[in-house]
């Protein structure tokens, strides 16, 4: 048998008047059934909680120990509905963000600044991943939102353009090609080696790159995943990279960048990050955070 919230507020009661009349009178009920209160809730936790006689009442050690925990379970036990309050209309809970590793020098923090700021009791909780990975995730309900690249699947997802970015040639330091003074084009890269995007693990950027650049694969000398990993790859000369403007801040100190002429028939920014989430989600954190981030990024335009 399970002790109950009424036998614990008795027994926290008596413990603060530590005199079965006056608590009883705290409670609005005769000292009797408080007594009986009592003596059930020692039956069920098999201690003695209280020595008392005519004159006094008195803690045992037992009682001193269990006095700590009959506080916390009866906070808890009255935050509990406030709480599932807060969660119920999203602004409480958990709110699972995967990001892929580029957005984290982009957008990633200002994001979770958004979030922090107007839901601060929702707790986030970050995971990296690349898109596909991103996508599986949120089909199997493992996480709530992505930062990830297009296309996704409309018949399951929602998504949201959240950001856009040139692309920028990333070159050795001292690389002739960063004097140029103007965009470099194709026939300016011709013959050199190059860091190449992942054509499994990073389709979306190496799709883009192919679209944006002429490029021979013969010239192709690596391929590589994260863009970090291409700029040390840079960094240490052994070819050029076609990277987010976003990897400038990554302060690595021998890679210099240039930009990179871009196709009439393309946007100037062409690498796009999109929130994605399912259509069906049922995280009511989610929809908070979703109005949050349409609120912050009217304030910007407004700005």
């Amino acid at each position: 048998m399970a002790f109950t919230l009424e036998q614990l507020r008795g027994f926290v009661t008596v413990a603060d008047e530590l005199h079965f009349g006056r608590a009883a009178a705290r409670l609005q009920m005769t000292q009797p059934p408080l007594s009986r209160q009592i003596q059930k809730l020692e039956r069920t936790i098999g201690a003695q909680l209280l020595e008392r006689d005519n004159r006094s009442v008195t803690l045992t050690p037992a009682g001193t120990a269990f006095l700590t925990e009959a506080r916390r379970l009866l906070a808890l036990a009255e935050a509990a509905p406030g709480l599932a309050r807060r969660v119920s209309s999203g602004s409480a809970g958990l709110l699972r963000i995967s990001f892929t590793a580029a957005s984290a020098f982009g957008g990633l923090g200002a994001l979770l600044n958004a979030l922090s700021g107007r839901l601060p009791d929702v707790e986030l909780v970050l995971s990296e991943r690349v898109t596909r990975d991103q996508v599986a995730a949120l089909r199997n309900e493992e996480i709530d939102l992505g930062m990830g690249r297009p296309p996704v699947d409309a018949e399951v997802f929602d998504s949201r353009l959240l950001s856009r970015e040139a692309v920028l040639v990333a070159l050795p330091a001292g690389h002739r090609l960063l004097v140029a003074g103007r965009p470099l084009t194709a026939a300016d890269l011709a013959g050199e080696p190059v860091i190449m995007h992942s054509p499994l693990e990073a389709r979306y950027f190496y799709d883009l790159v192919v679209r944006l650049v002429d490029l021979d694969h013969q010239n192709v000398v690596h391929t590589v995943s994260q863009i970090l990993t291409m700029l040390w790859l840079v960094e240490a000369g052994r070819g050029l990279a076609f990277v987010p403007a976003s990897a400038r801040r990554l302060g690595i100190a021998g890679v210099g960048f240039a930009e990179l002429a871009v196709p009439a028939d393309m946007p100037a920014d062409p690498v796009e990050l999109h929130l994605i989430w399912r259509h069906d989600a049922r995280n009511p954190a989610l929809w908070s955070a979703l109005r949050v981030l349409d609120d912050t990024s009217a304030a910007s335009h407004d700005a």
